[in-house]
């Protein structure tokens, strides 16, 4: 396997893309090579050599702990509880919580053999006990397993006396009910609220 077949066939590897759009890609580097690949070789040089783990929630900075857990501006009383590094980041995005993260690694799974010593659950009881935290949102997806782990996580810090809320889930902002399948809509009505008038 010469060099470019190597780099098409690691590209394909990526989620989303398969072998056509890994060529595609693989073309557009080589094509771009000053300006693009030789960048993203060093990028990737440099990053394969800092990438860490936090100590403290899970995500993935180059120190440890992150950014978000050295940060004296975020709320240390509030723990967002999450499947995943990308969600994480997907919740970064939005600017919308000022606290603390704590990522799981994945989810609960009878069919994927995933159990609780999997998670990083065990941790989070810690963190609970140990810090001054008044609030746990629990922040997994809106899945047969997420919501089984956020069950399960429920019942294990339901002892401490800690606050628990649950993301809101339903219908999305800009969405149109005929487009929407059943779950969201039930998923919507179960999570109404009262309207209060403006004036």
């Amino acid at each position: 396997m010469n060099s470019i077949d190597k780099l098409i066939h690691l590209l394909s590897r990526l989620p989303g893309l398969g072998p056509r759009s890994a060529r595609r890609v693989a073309l557009f580097l080589i094509k771009k090579h000053e300006s693009l690949l030789i960048p993203l070789r060093e990028a990737l040089g440099e990053i394969s050599n800092s990438i860490k783990n936090c100590e403290v929630c899970g995500n993935v900075d180059t120190i440890s702990p992150c950014l978000i857990c050295c940060d004296a501006k975020r709320n240390p009383n509030q723990l967002c509880v999450l499947e995943e590094v990308a969600d994480l980041w997907a919740m970064e995005r939005t600017s919308a919580f000022k606290g603390r993260y704590h990522v799981l690694g994945g989810r609960l799974s009878a069919i994927d053999g995933i159990g609780p010593d999997d998670l990083n659950i065990e941790k989070l009881v810690e963190r609970v006990k140990d810090q001054d935290i008044t609030e746990i949102i629990l922040a997994t997806n809106l899945t047969v397993d997420g919501e089984t782990t956020a069950h399960y996580i429920t019942d294990c810090l339901s002892a401490s006396g800690v606050k628990i809320t649950r993301i809101a889930h339903g219908v999305p902002v800009g969405g149109e009910l005929d487009f929407l399948d059943d779950g969201t809509l039930t998923a919507a009505l179960k999570a109404r609220r009262q309207v209060t008038p403006l004036l």
